[in-house]
């Protein structure tokens, strides 16, 4: 419970530029209008746009907010507030078996572009599923990143878990594919890659992905695979335009969402569940092993309005 409550502690923390920035225009507006009137659905739209939920995502929130306070009769910008929360919170729900990767054999991989904190996110995840009793594995298949694989060898160090690893420049491929011969020979149960982040060639990184997720799905059936992008989110509206065009090009299962410590745009965790209807399944607020965890929609918006 201790870690919980710490983990709630460092999320309040973190999103403290986007309360100052976003939630106190909010406050300003509840407690500035008297009447709920079009003006005010107005100035909130505003607000929310503004707070990089984007423009799709925001009218979903407005029309939810009208319709409730139609139904339940409210007449006082005070009173809904808590329905405004409510209706935010109903736009970020992750369903209950998003995380059933956990619960049988399973391969992640980790896509995303340069300097998102995918390499990151590989090494605490890989720490915090051997604390849940977890056999675990890492692919290195970064090798076209100057430094990624060193720095992968590090968290397996530190996370104390085996690491699959080739020369800087090696097909990512051939990577993946004696991790998955060494994860079904050691009975490994969650097996992660960290691969390349190149945007700039989509062609590419489409043959790049497919070729990996072929060798996944022939060389290892019984596995579940998940494929997780990670996206910065100080970056705002670009981390939900580099969310969409990966899932154009692979089938993307979740997200996870890095640096929120000391971000304006919080709200970016609102637009990319809503707009893409891919769950925010981690987020991460910090450097240390702990510093990422589950996504929990309640939780999030309560430490951002707190």
């Amino acid at each position: 419970m201790e870690e919980k409550v710490g983990f709630f502690k460092k999320l309040k923390n973190g999103l403290e530029k986007t309360r100052k920035s976003f939630v106190s225009g909010v406050d300003s507006l509840f407690t500035g209008f008297s009447e709920i009137d079009d003006e005010f659905y107005e100035e909130l739209e505003e607000l929310l746009i503004m707070g990089d939920i984007g423009v799709n995502t925001t009218m979903k929130i407005i029309d939810g907010l009208r319709e409730r306070v139609r139904e339940e009769k409210i007449k006082e910008a005070a009173a809904c507030k808590q329905l405004l929360i409510d209706t935010i919170k109903s736009q970020m729900q992750v369903r209950e078996d998003a995380y059933k990767f956990l619960e049988q054999k399973s391969v992640l991989l980790l896509i995303g572009v340069n300097g998102v904190g995918k390499t990151t996110s590989v090494g605490k995840l890989a720490g915090q599923f051997k604390e849940m009793g977890k056999k675990v594995m890492l692919a290195a298949a970064d090798t076209f990143r100057a430094g990624a694989i060193d720095q992968l060898k590090e968290w397996s160090g530190r996370a104390g878990v085996e690491i699959i690893a080739g020369q800087e420049g090696s097909d990512p491929a051939a990577i993946v594919y004696d991790a998955v011969a060494a994860a079904k020979a050691r009975n490994v149960d969650i097996l992660l890659c960290d691969t390349a982040g190149r945007l700039h060639n989509k062609k590419n990184l489409m043959a790049e992905l497919h070729k990996i997720h072929t060798i996944i799905e022939k060389e290892y059936p019984d596995a579940l695979l998940e494929t997780l992008i990670v996206v910065d989110g100080t970056t705002g509206q670009n981390a939900l335009a580099q969310a969409k065009e990966f899932s154009e090009v692979a089938d993307v299962s979740g997200v996870i969402l890095t640096k929120l410590d000391g971000t304006a745009k919080g709200g970016i965790a609102i637009a990319i569940q809503s707009e893409l209807n891919i769950p925010v399944k981690y987020i991460g607020i910090g450097e240390q092993m702990d510093d990422i965890q589950r996504f929990d929609a309640a939780e999030f918006v309560n430490a951002l309005f707190a």
